[in-house]
Formats: structure tokens, C-alpha cells, sequence
């Protein structure tokens, strides 16, 4: 018999039984993760003396790289250089104090044996918090056990004894009886009839969601495999950004100039300058009233109810940001499309539904809130908005927590005070966006919302869904939330009902959360109700979080 040659296999080091195996997992640009890594060294530090206290040692599991100025794992591929080397039955920690592209390292912590634990800080300037609870929806997703921390310094004895337990027990939980079941929930007759109908009507008339490229930012959470979302009756029309690209570059100039102007007489403020380097110039404007051009009538093309552009790669390199073009989509008052021939306008009066970086369960959501709110004669104007992160009121002015709901971007102008009158459009940050592009910016009105998000888990279609206020907050701590986070993105101050920080941290599986409003508090009730049941109607399984305004579970009493 003939003995061929076997390929080396590299013996990987077994750990020290007191050793935590630290991995720090980044951006994929450049750019982001060395404005970022000085947090993340500082967080490394103070976990460094939290893991010491409980009688324990942090090894890092991948080196500092000096030549680029960072020390995080910057891509798929070195992500799976560094699992070659780790330990598999270690207990194994993931630092985050920066966004991160959940691909990376997806794949060694699905197969890792030993415990793992997700840590962020607690910080909107430095958006650990927000990276982690994508990576967090993604193991879920993958049906990965991990257990989660997070905290603002590490120092607090909340957090030290919670470590403790990890690093002793290998696991960790958090109280979630906040969450009830549906199925313990009296829903009223008509909303429960509603959601049904709608339900059966999407199932078999069928809708389609226009997915412009998948797996925007590793974000493996925010993609619903095919075999649980065509029971729903939604199928994707897979599109390409290219496509989106080059229809935009068909559209004439004096049409993107008209969109400009109908947007500047409704109020909506450009701030403009002459540095396409630092600044939002004319120039980028125009691209941008032509790409908004190109995305709805591709949607019509393809008979899309909603679409989802993944921008952040790819199309960053060719046009600038596609955010302007997000928030109008998402609004029912918006510049008039006409179809090439001129003889339509298309989708009058209502929003073409976007889901931000093509997260295809807030497409989902964003369909259903938009079928459920129009048949309950409530707004339909729904967005996601980033988890960013949540803060005292310093003013005073509201004794509840109050959340920062930040979407990287554009916002409806329905959700803002005055509308177009209060938004305005600021150049997206280079860091990110190295051609430019403005954001659709805003600070979102008091009111009544619900907020939902879908998810993944078990292999099956979840649903968690809330209710909260929109605040008001006074200009100077609405100003402090900006500059501690990011001042040209859209703010939304929301006041979760019955949902402690801690409690949302705990279980919710993404990085974004979907918000709708609606007329009143009643009618907000309503909605959520209805949605749910139209959830549940789809093969979901779903979950009510929180209370009622007053505090009232939504149990039967």
C-alpha cells in the first residue's frame, strides 16, 4: 500500500488551568480600529485587574500590531490563525470595546468547548456594547452557549462577583423575568382577529424583500436563512450593489436637483462645505438625491415592499454614504419618484420600507409594522435604531433611565420634532465613510412607541416585542448624549417600560431594536398586541417584554 504524505497538524498549547484567553475582535476598516484601540486597552487593563481579583490571569491570544496601530483581529482570515492556536477547552473571553464584524471570529467560538464569555464596556463613545450584542444575537443564532458581562469600569461588586462565578463555574445567567410568553398574554379579540388576517393575507398573496448584498458587517445575526423565512411568505430578490450603482449613475442630474430642492422646501438643512474631504458638499448631495432615485425605482422593478442596502462595504468606495437615502425611503412624506417613462409616480404616499445595513429581521419587522399600523390607521414611518446606549437623565428632568436609541445614520423626519423642519443633513464621519455623504439627522418627538425586534434561535423565527416613551430632554443633556456618542447620527430618548438596563442587556440578541409610533398609549398597546398576534399567526415564536405604561404586567390580571 502506498503511504502518502499526511499534512503537519500543529499541536495547540493547553492552558493553564488559571488562565482566561483573551481575544479582541474589531473592525474590518482600518481606520476604526486605531481610533478606537486606546479604549480597548484601557478595558483590557481594568478586565485584567477584575480577572486577578477572582484568583486568575488574562493571556492574550493574539499579539498587538505595532506596524498598524491596533491590536485587534481585523478579518475572517486572522481570525482563524489565531483559533489555530487557542486552547479549544479554555475558558476563553471577548473583550469588546469597539464595533466588531461578528465573522471573524464566529467560526473558532462555534467550535470552542470551553467556556465563553462576551464582555463589553459601558459607553457611548466607545460602542463595546453595541459589538457585543450583535456577536451575542450571532452565537444565538449559531446555537453557541455563552455567557455575557458588561460594565462601566469592571471595578463595581456586581460585576467582580459575576466574574467570579464565570471563571470558577464556566457560566453565567442574568434574571429575565421581564420576558412573558404570548401564549400567557389575554389579547383582546379584535387585535388578536387582526393579526391573524394579515397574517394569512401575507402568506398567500406572498411579499418580497429586496436584499441589495447580504452580511453587512459581519453581521451573521441579521440574515434569516431561506427555510424560516419563506414560511412567513416573504421571499428575498437577491440584488446586487452594483446594479444599484449603476442605475444611479442613469439618473439625470436636474432630476436629483429637484429632489434636493423639494427637500429644501420642506425645511430639511444641508450643512455643506467646500472640503469633500472633511465636509458635506454639493457634489455628494447630488449623488445621493440620484441613488434615492435608482432605489425606488429598482424596488418597483422588482415588485419589492421593502429594501435593504448594505453600503458600509463595497458601494463606500464608489459613492458616498447611502444614509440620506435610508431615512427618505422610510418616510411617507418624501420627494415624488417618477418611473423612467414618466407616466407613474412611484409607491404615492407611502414609505418604500428600508432596513438599515440590510438586517433582514428588521425588514421583517419593518413589513409587518408597516401592514399592522396602516390597517389600525396608526403611523407607519418604522426604523431600527442602534442599542447605543443608556445614561441618568444629568438634568434631572426625567427619573427613569433613559436610553440613547442611535441608528448610524438617517431616521423618518415623522419620527423628528418638526419634522423636516427639524432635520438636517451633516457629512457621515471619515472614519467610516471615506467619500462623504450626509446623514438624515433629527431629534425623534415625545410619544408612545413600541419597540420589537426579530430573532433567531433554535432554528426558528423569535419575536420579543415592548413598550416605551419617547422623552423629552432639555437641549443641554440632549447635547451631552450626542457629543458622548456620535452628534451626526439621529437621537431618539426612549424610556422602556418594565425593562431595566440591565434586563434589556441580558436578553436582547442584536444590535438593533425596531420602534414605530404610535397616536397614544392605548393605541400603542393595541399595535404591539396586534403585531404580535400577526407574529405568532407567521410559525414565531413570541415574547412580551416589560409592562404596560402603568406598570401593569401584560399577564392576565
Amino acid at each position: 500500500m502506498p503511504a502518502y504524505p499526511l499534512p503537519p497538524v500543529q499541536p495547540r498549547p493547553t492552558a493553564d488551568p488559571q488562565d482566561v484567553v483573551l481575544i479582541a475582535n474589531g473592525d474590518l476598516r482600518l481606520s476604526a480600529n486605531q481610533q478606537c484601540w486606546p479604549a480597548q486597552q484601557e478595558m483590557e487593563s481594568q478586565l485584567g485587574q477584575a480577572v486577578r481579583a477572582a484568583g486568575y490571569r488574562v493571556v492574550r491570544a493574539h499579539p498587538v500590531k505595532k506596524n498598524q496601530g491596533h491590536g485587534f483581529i481585523s478579518s475572517q482570515k486572522e481570525g482563524m490563525k489565531v483559533f489555530a492556536t487557542i486552547d479549544p477547552n479554555c475558558r476563553l473571553m471577548v473583550a469588546e470595546a469597539v464595533w466588531q464584524y461578528s465573522h471573524h471570529v464566529l467560526h473558532g467560538l462555534i467550535t470552542h468547548k470551553g467556556p465563553i464569555l462576551t464582555v463589553a464596556n459601558w459607553s457611548g463613545t466607545w460602542p463595546g456594547l453595541v459589538g457585543m450584542l450583535n456577536l451575542n444575537g450571532s452565537l444565538t443564532k449559531a446555537g453557541v452557549s455563552y455567557s455575557t458581562l458588561w460594565s462601566e469600569d469592571f471595578a463595581d461588586a456586581s460585576f467582580q462577583n459575576r466574574l467570579q462565578e464565570w471563571c470558577d463555574q464556566g457560566q453565567i445567567t442574568h434574571p429575565t423575568d421581564h420576558v412573558t410568553p404570548l401564549d400567557q398574554v389575554r389579547v383582546p379579540a379584535a387585535e388578536r382577529r387582526l393579526g391573524q388576517a394579515l397574517a394569512e393575507q401575507l402568506q398567500r398573496e406572498k411579499a418580497i424583500l429586496g436584499v441589495f448584498d447580504e452580511g453587512c458587517m459581519g453581521m451573521f445575526n441579521a440574515i434569516i436563512p431561506d427555510h424560516l423565512l419563506q414560511p412567513t411568505g416573504v421571499y428575498k430578490e437577491r440584488l446586487s450593489q452594483s446594479a444599484l450603482y449603476y442605475e444611479t449613475t442613469r439618473v439625470a442630474d436636474e432630476e436629483a436637483r429637484q429632489v434636493r430642492q423639494w427637500l429644501e422646501n420642506k425645511g430639511l438643512t444641508f450643512l455643506t462645505g467646500p472640503d469633500p474631504e472633511r465636509h458635506l458638499t454639493d457634489q455628494q448631495i447630488l449623488e445621493k438625491c440620484k441613488m434615492y432615485v435608482a432605489a425606488v425605482r429598482i424596488a418597483d422593478d422588482f415588485g419589492c415592499e421593502a429594501i435593504g442596502i448594505q453600503y458600509q462595504q463595497g458601494l463606500k468606495d464608489l459613492l458616498p454614504a447611502s444614509d440620506l437615502v435610508e431615512g427618505l425611503l422610510n418616510n411617507s412624506q418624501r420627494p415624488p419618484v417618477r418611473s423612467r417613462d414618466g407616466r407613474r409616480i412611484l409607491f404615492r404616499g407611502r414609505p418604500v420600507t428600508h432596513f438599515n445595513e440590510v438586517d433582514e429581521c428588521a425588514g421583517l419587522d419593518g413589513l409587518m409594522t408597516d401592514r399592522i399600523h396602516r390597517a389600525m390607521g396608526q403611523p407607519v414611518e418604522n426604523t431600527l435604531h442602534d442599542l447605543r446606549w443608556g445614561d441618568w437623565d444629568a438634568s434631572g428632568t426625567v427619573r427613569d433611565y433613559v436610553w440613547v436609541f442611535l441608528i448610524s445614520g438617517s431616521a423618518p423626519p415623522a419620527h423628528f420634532v418638526g419634522g423636516w423642519k427639524g432635520a438636517s443633513s451633516e457629512r457621515q464621519p471619515a472614519m467610516y465613510f471615506p467619500k462623504g455623504g450626509g446623514t438624515l439627522k433629527g431629534i425623534s418627538k415625545p410619544g408612545e412607541i413600541v419597540w420589537s425586534r426579530i430573532f433567531i434561535e433554535n432554528d426558528r423565527l423569535n419575536m420579543d416585542l415592548g413598550r416605551a416613551a419617547v422623552v423629552a430632554l432639555p437641549e443641554e443633556e440632549t447635547q451631552r448624549r450626542w457629543q458622548a456618542t456620535t452628534p451626526q447620527w439621529p437621537i431618539m430618548h426612549a424610556v422602556t417600560y418594565g425593562v431595566s438596563r440591565d434586563q434589556m442587556m441580558a436578553r436582547h440578541k442584536a444590535n438593533h431594536i425596531q420602534v414605530a409610533y404610535a397616536q397614544s398609549a392605548a393605541d400603542a398597546d393595541k399595535a404591539m398586541l396586534a403585531k404580535a398576534s400577526m407574529a405568532e399567526a407567521l410559525g414565531m415564536q413570541v415574547f412580551l417584554c416589560g409592562t404596560r405604561k402603568t406598570g401593569r404586567p401584560w399577564q392576565p390580571s
